[in-house]
């Protein structure tokens, strides 16, 4: 007999703010908005509803907050392209869609000019 323990609600709530951060921080820095608009129409980082165990809740957490590592720096550094390669790989293996490469991070990163997006998080907010 073999016991797994399941996945809790607050690494799925940990999982979907992830997801956020990426489409409100890590994304805004290489794609467009109507590019992003696309990405959540194909469901890009789409959880499923629940995952089976609690491992696959932490190798799901650490693929994505690892992508996030990698990108966020800038420039990219190439040397962490097969880490990159390899989170991608699992967070598959795992039902979330992430149809990207490290290089089109980094050609995206080159076209994308330094305008707002609607997908960022504001620095400030006004308060009433």
């Amino acid at each position: 007999m073999k016991i797994v323990f399941a996945s809790t609600p607050s690494q799925e709530e940990e999982i979907n703010g992830l997801v956020r951060y990426v489409y409100s921080s890590i994304f805004p820095l290489y794609f467009s908005d109507e590019e992003i608009c696309e990405f959540e129409q194909l469901k890009v980082l789409r959880t499923p509803e629940d995952f089976n165990t609690l491992k696959d809740a932490f190798q799901v957490m650490t693929c994505i907050q690892t992508i996030i590592s990698i990108l966020e720096p800038s420039p990219l550094d190439e040397q962490y392209e097969a880490v990159f390669d390899k989170n991608v790989a699992t967070l598959q293996e795992f039902g979330l869609f992430f149809p990207f490469e490290f290089q089109q991070f980094v050609d995206a990163k080159r076209l994308k000019n330094t305008m707002l997006s609607i997908f960022t998080k504001a620095d400030n907010e006004l308060i009433i």
